[in-house]
Order: structure tokens, then C-alpha cells, then sequence
């Protein structure tokens, strides 16, 4: 039977753990060759090694997406290594304290913006191109339900992420003729290192423990619980799977209701 990413080369940014390292062993585990890429190199070389133990074809390089050579330079060693590149899962990102606007910084502003936003712009500045030249290709850009609504106490990363959801469609808009498929994806909160943190935040500063905290932030939520990270890969799988064909300039939240109140 065949496999949906069947040597189709897949670049995955963030890929050192959370949703990135998931996508990476569930796409290979459909056939997928794959370009990975984190700032974590250390870690990123453990997944990669894993990855190749289980077969899989795999380039990885460490990289600041902020970084316009990195990014250039690691989507160059993808194409020297595969020839093309078929799918692009921008999910590289990070957060910020969980605080009122008025708490942050401008340093807080330009480290947001630039991985968050700027990282998500350049992979697709020179992801484009390749797939133009295809005449086909899929881009998944990792947003957040805090794309879609206000987000308090998480402002600036709200604001990336609403920057992620716009540039999404702008640019599905603009290559939609080209065979080019452009979406992004809007978890809420899930069970990743990122919600750990936030969770670690909020209990430290209100007497409880990571396991408290997480139940505070899974009562928001009207499925009463946090995703779990597969629930969110497999909704990336899916969208970015060629019998998908017909789906682009989408921003869909898999966020157990939160968006729906």
C-alpha cells in the first residue's frame, strides 16, 4: 500500500521536540524524506539520528529562522540532497511570559516578531520560488488559536501569530494558480515543552503545581482538556496531504472549542 508522503521531501522547522519532532516521525513514517532544522542543534541531532535508525532520509541542519543566510543556506542543502522540495511545515516559534502588555519589552516585541513572524515570511520567501518552479507544493504554517482572538496576557505572541495567519493568506492568495497550496494550523493548548512552561509560570506565581495549572488552563477550554500533540501532527498531515487538493488561504484552529465562545 502506499504511503500519503511517499518520497516527497517535507522541510520541518522547530523540529527538535514538541509538534515539530512529532511531524517529523509521523511524515517519515509515510515516506517522507526530510529537511530539519531547529536552533537546538544537539537535540535537533538526536531526532535526526533516531529518525535514520528508523530508515528514513533525513538533511538537518541547526538554524536561527531569523536568520536569513540559515534559512537560505538549509533549504540549499535539502535541494542539493533531494533535488526539490514538496512540503513546507513552518513551525518554528516561541513564546513569552504570560503578563500584561504593558510588562513587556521592545526586546520581547522584536524576539516575537522575529521567530515568530520573520522566521515564518523568510522560510516562505525561499520556499515559494522552488515550488513555483514545481508547479505544485504545500506550505503549513504553525500559528495558534491566539491567531484567531485576542489572547490576554499573551499579547505579543498573539501578535506574531495573527501576522502568521495574514501572511498565510496573502500569499495562498497570490499562488493559488501556481498549484501551490498555502495554510496554516491554530492549536490551542497542548501538551508540548512551550504549555509546560506557561504552566510553570502560572503555578509559580499562584501557589500551584504544574499539574494545578494545567487543569487552569484546560477549564478554559470547552472540551475540558488540552490536545494531545498527535491530535494536532495528524491535523498537520492532513492538511498538507495531496489528496487534499482543493483546500488553500485556510487558518484551522484545532483547539477544542476555545475559539468557538
Amino acid at each position: 500500500m502506499d504511503k500519503m508522503f511517499q518520497d516527497r521531501v517535507v522541510m520541518i522547522t522547530g523540529a527538535a521536540s514538541g509538534f515539530g519532532a512529532l511531524a517529523a516521525e509521523k511524515f517519515a513514517a509515510q515516506g517522507a524524506k526530510l529537511g530539519l532544522s531547529d536552533i537546538n542543534g544537539a537535540q535537533l541531532a538526536q531526532v535526526a539520528t533516531a529518525l535514520r535508525l528508523q530508515g528514513a532520509a533525513v538533511v538537518h541542519d541547526t538554524v536561527d529562522v531569523s536568520d536569513e543566510a540559515q534559512v537560505a543556506s538549509h533549504i540549499g542543502n535539502i535541494t542539493q540532497a533531494f533535488g526539490t522540495l514538496d512540503v513546507g511545515v513552518n513551525n518554528a516559534g516561541i513564546g513569552h511570559d504570560v503578563t500584561p502588555l504593558q510588562n513587556l519589552s521592545t526586546d520581547d516585541f522584536d524576539r516575537m516578531m522575529n521567530v515568530n513572524a520573520k522566521g515564518v515570511f523568510l522560510c516562505m520567501k525561499y520556499q515559494i520560488p522552488m515550488m513555483q518552479a514545481a508547479g505544485s507544493g504545500a506550505i503549513l504554517n504553525v500559528a495558534s488559536a491566539a491567531g484567531l482572538v485576542g489572547a490576554g496576557h499573551l499579547s505579543l505572541y498573539a501578535a506574531a501569530k495573527h501576522a502568521v495567519v495574514g501572511m498565510t493568506k496573502a500569499a495562498a492568495d497570490e499562488n493559488a494558480k501556481r498549484g501551490i497550496r498555502i495554510n496554516a494550523i491554530c492549536p490551542s493548548f497542548s501538551a508540548t515543552p512551550m504549555v509546560d512552561e506557561m504552566a510553570d509560570q502560572v503555578g509559580g506565581r499562584a501557589g500551584l503545581s504544574r499539574e494545578e495549572a494545567l487543569g487552569h488552563i484546560a477549564s478554559r477550554i470547552p472540551m475540558g482538556r488540552v490536545s494531545a500533540p498527535d491530535e494536532v501532527v495528524q491535523a498537520m498531515l492532513w492538511i498538507c496531504a495531496p489528496d487534499n487538493s482543493f483546500m488553500t488561504g485556510q487558518a484551522i484552529a484545532i483547539d477544542g472549542g476555545l475559539t468557538a465562545i
